[in-house]
């Protein structure tokens, strides 16, 4: 099984910036597509970027021209940079593998809290 670790949330004001980071561990190999969702309070997760093995990226409308996902294949980790933060960034984000079928298991995510 795959374990996902996620960090590098915070609370920060409007406008400003943070840096995700999910460590991927376990049965690894084969993922292709892995993704950042967010769950804001009260709503239902959302997809919010996508990256491939070999660099094919995409990102929600809402999410374009702020955000940016990467990912280091040999340190097994995905990163999602996040700048011009806005209120309505505010929920829990996970990183999980993106496939036909949504995940089942998810990781503890980490929280981004963005102030008016």
């Amino acid at each position: 099984q795959v374990q996902l670790v996620e960090s590098g949330g915070g609370l920060v004001q409007a406008g400003g910036s943070l840096r995700l980071s999910c460590a991927m561990s376990g049965s690894i190999f084969s993922i292709n597509v892995m993704g950042w969702y967010r769950q804001p309070p009260g709503k239902q997760r959302e997809l919010v970027a996508t990256i491939s093995r070999n660099g094919m990226i995409n990102y929600i409308d809402a999410v374009k021209g702020r955000f940016t996902i990467s990912r280091n294949n040999t340190k097994n980790t995905v990163y999602l940079q996040m700048n011009s933060l806005k209120p309505e960034d505010t929920a829990v984000y996970y990183c999980n593998e993106v496939k036909g079928k949504a995940p089942t298991y998810w990781g503890q995510g980490t929280q981004v809290t963005v102030s008016s």
